[in-house]
């Protein structure tokens, strides 16, 4: 059986061996959650890559909404007519959805609300590394972290708990570390919730956010978190770790924690460890006991000053003296995730014991440099070559490239290099919009065929009401590609494989008011060469939609089809003018022994090389079978 299935079908007392993320999925199903949305992004994605497969079977309710504002309306509509809701992000969406979630907590829950953000400490695969601790703060919401796979499994069922309590979301917060961790997981029992449907009841003021009922709203807020203060300090996922020590207190959360207890074993350090389960409230009086019972206190956590800021607040409420060292007085830095090289670096300072951050086995500046590339065969690839040809042909200068946030990123590196701004979802076209109004430039800007459901349609919108000149390119490859092909509007089935309406991009863009569209297959450079240089010569905005699907599911299919194939070089015809390695630059062509040749193993036979647009002297031909 499939680990995926046994995340659905596993009985209380199993042990699982989990992501983070998959912990949570299992998770959703003891809490007997029925509605779970989610616009994809790592590192959450894997929750949703599971909820597709299983949802259906579990009776849940799920979808990959067109953005996080609406997946966070959607799992609202699901509390408030009374089942439990789970909503699920990366950090960045939750600036997406923040103008409904911060009115759904006045509004409050119905049933179990709770909202996940999986932030990204050392932007591993984001534009920013916000610490949306803050925004428990900001919307005044109960905040809960987990530290490991287990606690990701079991803390979702105490948020349950809290936001049906206390009727109010809960924000559950973990980060890359948490959410890709892998561990050992014990199960619990799964609900029977069958046979539950929603009922809407019409509650006067609660969820109509006028003015006058908000003003109240925000009173009966403020109450409800002065009652959960009181709650946390009797929560069982606040823990103490007692180890003797009097003198020396530390105080962290979630993944902090993790590398804060390998530093103290790898530095055979003795202090007793407060771990706070629920950092918004903070548990006061057993924080204020832990703070009056020890002379030092060290606050060690990701990011920004959250818990230290608090923890000194609270002492200077209490006319507490202590020693308090953090980040706030230089021993800890505010960014990137930690590692126990940076916890010990940090204590040993604090505490006057030696420790050198070791140096690498190899030098990072001896590695050869690898940026990232796009996937051999990637549609992308052939649009951003034809985009570079139709410019040098036009004898364009100094074009701006304004681009957006997906795989077509990677355009930024060379020999592409186009990818002159880059700020969040869907904000290339606004960006264009802005630019074409304050410069005289040339503006050519990329979008991809998610990201322009997801925030995309506005900008456009406002670029054709202020008559705009622009060129927008549209990359739709077919699917959400950066985050792990999962399904957006613009394809025929739903988030759990169902066919569903298939949205066009053309109709669309046609219908906002632009008159200068076209669809093309970058694999034919030709007609996608021609389109864009026509779309070049428009005095207005125009629209270039490149069709054609991610190469991943492209190769999926051609192996299931048995149509797979490979191109070679024919040594015969090859000058090595070097246009397939230099100026297309597909990974799987490469120099050897002064030879360019074609890796059998990373070609997909896309066959865009042997286009004379790429190989003049067709010397890039398609390899034929040896008959058995």
């Amino acid at each position: 059986m499939n680990l995926i299935n046994q995340i659905l079908t596993g009985k209380a007392g199993e042990r699982l061996f989990l992501l983070g993320n998959e912990a949570i999925s299992r998770g959703l199903l003891e809490a007997g959650v029925k509605v779970a949305t989610t616009y994809p992004g790592t590192p959450s994605s894997e929750i949703g890559d599971v909820l597709s497969q299983i949802a259906k079977r579990a009776g849940m309710y799920f979808e990959f909404s067109v953005n996080e504002k609406v997946a966070i309306e959607m799992a609202f509509s699901g509390s408030v007519s009374g089942l439990r809701s789970f909503v699920f992000m990366k950090h960045v969406g939750l600036n997406v959805a923040s103008d409904s979630f911060m009115s759904t907590v006045y509004s409050g829950a119905k049933a179990g609300f709770v909202i996940m953000s999986a932030d990204d400490p050392s932007m591993f695969s984001s534009q920013n590394e916000q610490d949306n601790r803050e925004y428990s703060k900001l919307a005044h919401v109960p905040m809960i972290e987990p530290s490991n796979p287990q606690e990701a499994k079991d803390f979702l069922k105490t948020a349950y708990e809290i936001s049906e309590k206390f009727s109010i979301p809960v924000l559950f917060r973990t980060t890359t570390r948490v959410s890709h961790q892998r561990s050992t997981v014990e199960l619990s029992g799964i609900p029977d919730t069958s046979g539950m449907k929603g009922m809407f009841v019409y509650d006067k003021g609660s969820y109509v956010d006028l003015p006058s009922n908000s003003y109240s709203l925000k009173e009966r807020l403020v109450k409800k978190m002065r009652e959960i203060e009181k709650f946390s300090n009797t929560l069982g996922i606040n823990k103490l770790i007692e180890n003797g020590a009097n003198d020396v207190g530390i105080i962290t959360s979630g993944e902090a924690y993790n590398t804060l207890m390998d530093s103290l074993n790898e530095n055979n350090l003795r202090a007793d460890v407060f771990k706070i389960g629920m950092t918004n409230p903070l548990p006061s009086s057993v924080l204020f006991n832990f703070l009056n019972s020890h002379e030092r206190i060290i606050v060690v956590e990701e990011l920004d000053d959250f818990l230290e800021e608090s923890v000194r607040a609270l002492a200077q409420e209490n006319g507490l003296s202590k020693n308090i060292n953090g980040k706030m007085d230089g021993y800890f830095p505010y960014s990137h995730e930690y590692n126990s090289d940076v916890v010990s670096l940090g204590l040993s300072k604090i505490l006057g014991f030696d420790f050198k951050i070791p140096q690498p086995m190899v030098e990072i500046s001896d590695l050869p440099k690898r940026l990232p590339v796009l996937c051999p065969g990637c549609p992308h690839r052939a649009t951003f070559y034809a985009v570079k040809r139709a410019v040098k042909m036009a004898k364009l200068e100094n074009v701006i490239y304004p681009s957006d946030i997906g795989c077509y990123s990677l355009g930024s590196y060379p020999p592409f290099e186009m990818a002159d701004t880059m700020l969040a979802m869907g904000a290339s076209v606004g960006v264009a919009t802005g630019l074409a109004k304050t410069t005289d430039q040339r503006i050519i800007s990329f979008i991809g065929d998610s990201t322009f459901f997801h925030s995309g349609i506005p900008a456009i919108i406002d670029a054709v009401r202020n008559k705009s000149v622009m060129t927008l390119i549209v990359l739709d490859n077919r699917t959400t590609a950066m985050t792990g092909q999962q399904p957006n509007p613009g394809v025929p089935i739903d988030g759990v494989g169902e066919l569903s309406y298939e949205e066009s991009i053309e109709n669309i863009v046609r219908s906002l008011g632009v008159e200068n569209v076209v669809t093309v297959d970058p694999y034919d450079l030709k007609s996608t060469l021609l389109a864009v240089s026509s779309a070049l010569r428009y005095e207005g905005i125009s629209v270039v939609i490149a069709k054609r699907e991610c190469a991943i599911l492209r190769d999926n299919r051609m192996r299931r089809e048995k149509t797979w194939k490979t191109f070679e070089i024919d040594q015969d015809k090859c000058t090595k003018c070097m246009r397939c390695v230099t100026t297309f630059s597909c990974p799987a062509i490469y120099m050897d022994e002064g030879s360019v040749k074609i890796n059998p193993t990373l070609c997909d036979g896309c066959g865009v090389c042997a286009e004379p647009y790429v190989c003049p002297y067709r010397a890039i031909k398609e390899v034929v079978p040896v008959a058995d």
